[in-house]
């Protein structure tokens, strides 16, 4: 059987991953190898941060209302409590967002959750 020399897919895999790491420093950018270590643990990074990212902005939300609900007399858990009795829903993103841009509508919320 004839050999079959498979260069055109090698350099088309190795264009492939140095496309990726294009910017980067040093022999990251321009040695395959230390090129494919580097794509490898930036793809890592990339998917990790994905979900962290999700944690963190919810931990901002958090923060925030607790901050806006101090303000109105009283804490973040027992705004939620009466949100949920009251049958107000409104997720924690929207109320961040009503806290840092319209105060006036959170304490509007505020009060019809205490009122209900």
């Amino acid at each position: 059987m004839t050999r079959v020399k498979g260069g055109t897919i090698t350099r088309s895999r190795h264009k492939k991953v140095l496309n990726l790491t294009r910017g980067m420093y040093g022999t990251r950018h321009s040695l395959f190898r230390r090129a494919n270590e580097a794509m490898m643990k930036s793809l890592w990074y990339a998917y990790r941060d994905r979900r962290t990212r999700k944690r963190d902005l919810r931990r901002l939300w958090i923060a925030r209302i607790n901050a806006a609900a101090r303000q109105n007399g009283t804490t973040y858990s027992r705004l939620i409590h009466n949100l949920k009795n009251a049958g107000i829903r409104l997720n924690r993103k929207m109320l961040a967002d009503l806290a840092v841009r319209d105060p006036n509508a959170f304490t509007a919320v505020v009060k019809a959750a205490t009122k209900g």
